[in-house]
Order: structure tokens, then C-alpha cells, then sequence
């Protein structure tokens, strides 16, 4: 797979994340689970893939976590968007839109025409 899919796929899934944290704090189980059901079950993405993006992401000082007690009284870690997380998610949202439309445009173009 070459790389560049990878990294699509890979700030596909910080765009998300990022995207779903604007709305409020949120422990890991409670992201997947949200991008599970949002996506309607075409979307799963599973707990060892979540946690390096939300390490990445931290990383970054995009976004940050402290630990609390989940709705099912279990200690977990809550994550929030710093104000560098909300710059960057309205750059990636923008990025996001011309992309999908660049894609849209070509999906559509019938053969020989432009």
C-alpha cells in the first residue's frame, strides 16, 4: 500500500477525532463508538488504531487528556481540543471539502471529458 494512502487514511482519522472533540471531551470507547454509529457501522475503527492517533495527536498539543470516571464508573481518560486543535481542525475541515469535491468532480467527469 503506498504511503500517501496511509497518511490519507491516518489524518482521516485525526480529522475525525479532532472534528468530534469540538463538540465536548470524550473518553476513547466513547469516540469509537461514536464513529461507529455516525458512519452508519461503514466506519469502524478499532481500539488499537485509536489510541496512537489520540498519542499523535496529544503529541501535536492538539489536543490534550486528564483522567476521569466514565458513565459506567470506570477511570478513563478524557480528551479535549486545545485552541491549537480548533485552528487546525478548521484548516483540515477547509482541506477536507476542496478534496471532496477535487474527488466528487472526477467520479462524475464521463469518459474523455473534462
Amino acid at each position: 500500500m503506498p504511503r500517501n494512502f496511509i497518511d490519507a487514511v491516518q489524518g482521516t482519522l485525526d480529522f475525525v477525532i479532532l472534528k468530534r472533540l469540538s463538540w465536548g471531551e470524550m473518553h476513547g470507547y466513547g469516540i469509537v463508538h461514536w464513529i461507529r454509529e455516525s458512519s452508519a457501522g461503514e466506519l469502524i475503527v478499532e481500539e488499537g488504531t485509536l489510541y496512537p492517533a489520540l498519542h499523535r495527536l496529544e503529541d501535536r498539543g492538539l489536543i490534550e487528556a486528564e483522567w476521569g470516571v466514565s458513565e459506567n464508573n470506570r477511570r478513563a481518560k478524557f480528551y479535549r481540543l486545545t485552541r491549537s486543535g480548533r485552528r487546525d481542525l478548521a484548516a483540515r475541515a477547509a482541506d477536507w471539502e476542496r478534496y471532496t469535491k477535487a474527488v466528487t468532480r472526477m467520479v462524475r467527469t464521463a469518459p474523455g471529458g473534462l
